[in-house]
């Protein structure tokens, strides 16, 4: 089982981010930090814990006392694997040294650090805190301290140019992470881009342009050492994450915090998303958890394909006929054959697997998954 833990403050919200979050509120953070743990006590269960993802918000504008906090009443509630991957995602502009040695004492032994560029005026343009220098700093500290660091990047961002991605990944080689995740933008509701982008003030990159980029991505990363293993993630050998790995193949996840979601397989549950009612609601003994979905057997096999085709080494046809006491060929056979001849997946006695033009296109290939 896998438990992600949800911090939902910032120093300043990003112009692109549609996660949960809100700025400027360090006068909660001792309460949320409090019911937090209350309701880490109050999910306790015997069912051993692989991997513990803190993300966010920004989980390091916390004290990394509240961090340690949290990763303990974890350890107290639950059964975790002694090889269990811990992961917290951090802000360059909201860690030091100091605060890193301190997460690496507190058993955090993954760390992914939202760089987004290496380009002062692309952080700026995006709403970033930190500067390029302060992102190279703190990634040659952290590669000091963790055995395992991953950065963030954004490509087909307002203004940005091949140039500046090719220069974005040419730094990340040097500093010699173990893993990379590098995303297209996508412009959500709610966020300060897609208001922009209503008014007709977002100039993005052409269409053709963002798939330059994309196939830059695609193409470099795996060339300089990360095998590409998802979509939009790509690691060295053995450094793939975990946590996520388990997301895309139907493993269980408990969510806590504002905000979180869980998925025991027969559910969908998600926590408000107001941090003082969360904190509230906690205190006072409710359920502060709201039905989001029941998986039906039709919903289960269409994420089944949706999350594991994600996955660089596909759906595992063994373990669908276990799943769901059928062959994938008799509810899909049509639509792989078309897509097999279409050249969007490749098909083999074991496997079923996005091509690479599959990847490109995989919205697409998702779609014909859909059961009517």
């Amino acid at each position: 089982m896998e438990i992600y833990i949800h911090i939902p403050f910032c120093v300043r919200k990003c112009k692109y981010c549609a996660f949960f979050s809100v700025a400027d509120r360090a006068d909660l953070f001792q309460a949320y930090v409090d019911a937090l743990c209350k309701e880490i006590t109050l999910r306790a269960e015997p069912t051993t814990v692989e991997t513990i993802y803190i993300g966010g918000g920004t989980p390091t504008v916390l004290n990394v006392n509240h961090i340690a906090r949290i990763i303990d009443a974890v350890h107290k509630n639950f059964s975790v694997a002694p090889t269990v991957e811990i992961t917290v995602e951090a802000n360059p502009g909201t860690v030091d040294r100091n605060y890193l040695v301190a997460l690496r004492s507190s058993g955090v032994n993954r760390l992914s650090l939202g760089v987004q560029s290496f380009d002062d005026r692309l952080l700026r343009s995006i709403g970033r805190i930190h500067t390029a220098r302060q992102a190279i700093d703190i990634v040659n500290d952290a590669k000091n301290i963790f055995d395992n660091v991953s950065v963030d990047l954004i490509y087909g961002l307002p203004h940005q140019s091949l140039d500046d991605l090719r220069r974005s990944i040419d730094l990340t080689k040097k500093l010699d992470v173990e893993h990379v995740s590098c995303y297209g933008l996508e412009i959500e509701e709610g966020t300060e881009f897609f208001r922009l982008q209503a008014e007709g003030r977002l100039e993005l990159p052409s269409e053709e342009l963002d798939a330059d980029m994309y196939d830059f991505v695609t193409t470099e990363l795996p060339r300089l050492g990360w095998r590409r293993y998802e979509i939009s993630n790509f690691a060295k050998r053995g450094f793939e994450s975990r946590h996520n790995l388990g997301y895309w193949s139907d493993a269980k996840y408990i969510g806590l915090g504002a905000g979180a979601s869980s998925y025991d397989r027969s559910e969908r549950r998600m926590n408000v998303e107001n941090v003082v009612e969360y904190i509230d609601g906690i205190n006072g003994g409710r359920d502060v958890s709201i039905l989001e979905e029941t998986i039906t057997r039709k919903v289960a096999i269409e994420e089944f394909f949706f999350l594991g085709l994600r996955k660089a080494d596909g759906i595992n046809r063994n373990h669908f006929q276990k799943k769901f006491d059928t062959s994938i060929e008799n509810i899909f056979g049509n639509v792989i054959d078309k897509l097999s001849s279409d050249g969007l997946i490749a098909v083999d006695e074991n496997h079923i697997r996005l091509t690479e033009r599959g990847m490109k296109f995989g919205n697409i290939v998702f779609a014909e998954f859909l059961m009517m």
